[in-house]
This record gives structure tokens, sequence and C-alpha cells, in this order.
């Protein structure tokens, strides 16, 4: 395995890189890297941007706002914070598995003492609580995985920086932020900076995958082509954000494996345009779903039919006919 070094703190072009490695960067091997960010939230890939940040208090405190190419829910980034990433070649088409990434990270920080265990959808929690999410983004037969490590992170600013749903408070059946997430610095038998935290995962890492790496660091030549990823894509207002929606009607659901919110703009009982928003993930790019919809009568009958005929699972891991329905139709809305 490769280790891609990388010392950048900058969240534009940390998200840059990720696409490059996993794009256009292919040295036979799978790749890992460790990595950090200044203050920023990083958005999931189909999530509405407006929707998931606290506007006032990320301009206040020039909190950095990217949307990363994974699927999933919006995260708080700041240097108390260590992500990880593989990046694994040639993997068969399937079921979205986060586990079998998640446990070397796992068994990493049980050898620092942190007893810590993979949980739900997506999660590594310690003494119940939340230290990592994990995300998976497919790019032919490669698969990025990547996730959070909350070492030493200011929660403050995690819970201001975020704006979170009323229904997914009550989902979780708790009060706030804080009271599902913990730094795994309050855990470790030892104490340690994150520096020394970071070296320490490395060689757990390595220990736990049974194997060696091999240290590499990206030419000039590349390090211009991530740059020129963030003017073009990762440092513009239209990825990061997007046209606010102007859309009529505005339909959302929460389901085991996440949230989908679908705006609508119908004019004379057709749907004249769609965009869907979510804490999601899938194989196909959403916009394929969105035009797919576009068109079509806003009714049940005709709708249930056409939905019938695709694969929605492709777009949304989980997501079925009835489901979708129930969203599209239901007769509350926001």
């Amino acid at each position: 395995m490769i280790r891609i070094i990388n010392e950048s703190v900058n969240p534009y072009f940390n998200l840059a890189l990720e696409e490059y490695l996993m794009k256009e960067f292919d040295p036979g091997e799978d790749l890992f890297m460790l990595w950090q960010n200044r203050p920023a939230v990083i958005v999931g890939r189909n999530q509405n941007t407006w929707e998931e940040i606290n506007h006032q208090f990320v301009k206040e405190n020039e909190i950095a706002v990217v949307r990363r190419l994974t699927g999933g829910g919006a995260v708080y980034h700041d240097l108390g914070n260590l992500n990880f990433t593989f990046i694994a070649r040639r993997q068969k088409a399937g079921q979205y598995d986060f586990e079998s990434f998640a446990r070397p990270v796992v068994a990493a920080l049980r050898n620092l003492g942190v007893p810590a265990e993979f949980s739900g959808r997506n999660d590594i929690l310690v003494a119940g609580k939340k230290v990592s999410g994990n995300a998976q983004y497919r790019y032919g037969s490669s698969v990025l995985h990547h996730g959070t490590l909350l070492f030493d992170t200011d929660m403050h600013n995690l819970v201001r920086a975020l704006h979170v749903g009323r229904e997914k408070l009550v989902a979780k059946g708790v009060a706030s932020v804080r009271s599902r997430v913990t730094n795994i610095k309050e855990h470790l038998p030892q104490p340690l900076n994150v520096e020394d935290f970071r070296n320490a995962l490395v060689k757990a890492l390595f220990q736990a995958e049974g194997g060696q790496s091999v240290e590499y660091r990206l030419s000039e030549g590349e390090l211009a082509r991530v740059e020129e990823l963030v003017r073009t894509k990762y440092g513009t207002w239209e990825w990061n954000y997007g046209a606010s929606p102007g859309y009529g009607l505005r339909k959302s659901a929460r389901f085991d494996w996440g949230k989908l919110e679908v705006l609508l703009d119908v004019k004379d009982g057709m749907i004249a345009g769609c965009k869907i928003y979510g804490d999601f993930f899938g194989r196909e790019d959403i916009s394929g779903l969105e035009e797919y919809l576009t068109g079509l009568p806003y009714r049940e009958r005709e709708l249930r039919q056409a939905l019938g005929k695709i694969d929605l699972a492709s777009y949304v891991n989980g997501l079925g006919v009835e489901s979708l329905l129930r969203c599209l139709l239901d007769e509350n809305e926001g």
C-alpha cells in the first residue's frame, strides 16, 4: 500500500486531492492518506448546503465550506480532527461495505487503548458516542473510503457550525449533537497530542493490516493538477453551494438509511423540475434520477408505474418505490 504524504491543511486543496488520487493517479497499488483541515464544514455530495450549515456562524468565524465527492452527512473539521482516506482498486461492484475499511482503524484505535467499535450505518463509536463518520465513492472499479477521527476537536464550533434539523434530533432521541459525539483524546490511557496520535495511528494501522507502506509525495506537476481542480471545481461557489433552489414544493422524509429531501417545480400537473438532496449514498449520480422524474405527471399511478422501471437503489442506496412515493406525495412539506 502506498501512503500519500499530504501536509496541506487547505480543505479546498485536500478535497481536490482526493478526486485527483481517485480518478487520475494509479500507481498500481492501493492508497492510504492521513490529513487535516483548518476549520471547515465538509458537505456530502448530495446535500443541500443551504440547509446544512449555520451561515452566520460560518461567515463570522471564517469557516470554509466545501462539498466532497462522497455521500453522507455534513461534518465539521478543524486541526483537532484527523481524516483518513483509503483508495482501493479493482473492487467488485456491489453494496457499500463500510466495515471492511473501518476495521483496521478500529483495530488501530484499540491497539492504542481506545475501546472503539464499528456501529450503525457508517460510524465508529467509543463509549457509545461517535468519534468517526465514514463515507464512500465508487469510480469504475475503484472505491474511495474516507472518514473523520475526532481527536481534540472544538466541540463548541462543531455544534454551532452545523445546522441539525429538528427531525434528526427527534429520530436520534437526543437533545443535541454534543451528546452524541466525543473526542478520542478523552479515552486514551496515556495523554498524546494530535501529532503523536497521528504517528501512533499510522504505525498501529499498518500493524493491524500486517503490511508495510511506501511513502509518496506528489510531484510539482501533480500538485499543479490538484490546484487546477481547486480553481475549476472545489474552490467554486457553484460546486460548494450551487444556486438557491427555486422550487415550489419541498418534500422530505427520514428513513433507516438517511434523509431524503425533494424539491419540485410542478406546472399543470407535470413535474417541470426536480432536485434531490440528502445524506444518502448512491452508485449513480443523483442527477440521473432528477432528470428521469422531470416530465412525469405528478400523480401516484403514473409515478408508481414509471419508478418501477428503474433501479432506484443505484441512485440512493436502500431506496425503493414505496419509499420514494411516500416522500414525493406526502402531505407534510419541509
